[in-house]
């Protein structure tokens, strides 16, 4: 078993929104990876940076990263993080993986100054920017298609991912 829809991008995206959006569109579960890692510790996100940092946090991710993509069925949206694991990389290569796009401006003007999204607090324009770069390449490896969410609210996102995904089954392409 494995996703039908496996979703990333950075923080703010939209990837659990549109993740929701695209499962109660076709009927399926939905599941986000941040969801299940405070579920599997009793934590927040953030209470994990605090207590275990960020490699603790990361550990937790990659195995229940590991059990999702192995277990779920239905749409999968990952932490923005879990690219940065090699192994989770590897494992969704075989995946219909999207890759949500945004630009540093959207980003902030999403997230702002939320506090449940640790690796932002601070300057975000700055770490947005930061992270983006550290992280594009590696959305671009594992994503079979990409999807701009610049201008589109969440039900356009969930269209332009159905079109993208339409259009390359009727091409050919695998999906």
């Amino acid at each position: 078993m494995s996703p039908r829809l496996v979703l990333v991008g950075p923080p703010g995206a939209g990837k659990t929104t549109v993740g929701r959006l695209l499962a109660q569109r076709w009927s399926t579960s939905f599941v986000d990876t941040d969801d299940l890692v405070q579920a599997e510790v009793g934590k927040s996100v953030q209470q994990i940076f605090i207590d275990d940092g960020e490699p603790g946090f990361r550990l937790v991710e990659r195995a229940v990263v590991s059990q999702a993509l192995s277990s779920h069925d239905g749409v999968l949206a990952l932490g923005g993080g879990a690219v940065l694991d090699e192994q989770t990389r590897a494992d969704l290569h075989t995946l219909p993986v999207v890759w949500l796009e945004a630009s540093v401006a959207d980003l902030a003007a999403r997230v702002g100054m939320n506090r449940d999204r640790p690796l932002l607090l601070g300057n975000v324009r700055a770490q947005l920017t930061t992270l983006l770069a550290d992280r594009a390449d590696l959305y671009r490896e594992v994503a079979r298609w990409s999807v701009d969410t610049a201008g589109r609210s969440a039900d356009q996102v969930a269209d332009a991912v159905e079109e993208t995904i339409n259009a390359d089954a009727h091409a050919g392409g695998s999906s």
